[in-house]
C-alpha cells in the first residue's frame, strides 16, 4: 500500500491550468501502474473528517501529524517491498513536496 502525506496550506490556491496539470499527473501515474497490471485500488481522501478516540469522544477534523495530513492511498499489486518503492518514485505528491508512504498489508482471515 501507499500512502500519500502532503503539507495543507490554507493560502495556496492553484490555478485552473495547475490543477489541470496535477490531474494529467496523476492521470499518467495511476494509468501507467493500470495498463501494467499493478493498480489494485486507489482512493482520494476528502478534506472533512471527525476523530474517534479511546474514550469515544469526537473531534472535528483530520489529523495533521508533523505538518503532514493523509492525502490518500493506493494499492498496488507487488512481488516485493522494494518493487513498490520502485513505482512509488513515480508518485506526483513528491513534486509537490509530499511523500509516500509503502508499507505491506495483511490480508483479514475470516
Amino acid at each position: 500500500m501507499m500512502i500519500f502525506r502532503y503539507t495543507p496550506n490554507p493560502n495556496y490556491k492553484p490555478t485552473e491550468e495547475e490543477i489541470g496539470q496535477m490531474r494529467q499527473a496523476w492521470g499518467g501515474f495511476i494509468g501507467n501502474l493500470a495498463i501494467n497490471e499493478k493498480l489494485d485500488s486507489t482512493n482520494q481522501l476528502g478534506f472533512e473528517g471527525k476523530q474517534i478516540a479511546a474514550d469515544a469522544s469526537v473531534k472535528d477534523g483530520v489529523l495533521i501529524s508533523e505538518s503532514k495530513m493523509v492525502s490518500g492511498n493506493m494499492i498496488v499489486k507487488a512481488h516485493s517491498l522494494d518493487e513498490a518503492v520502485e513505482m512509488a518514485k513515480g508518485s506526483p505528491i513528491l513534486s509537490m513536496g509530499g511523500s509516500v508512504e509503502v508499507r505491506s498489508i495483511m490480508p483479514m482471515n475470516n
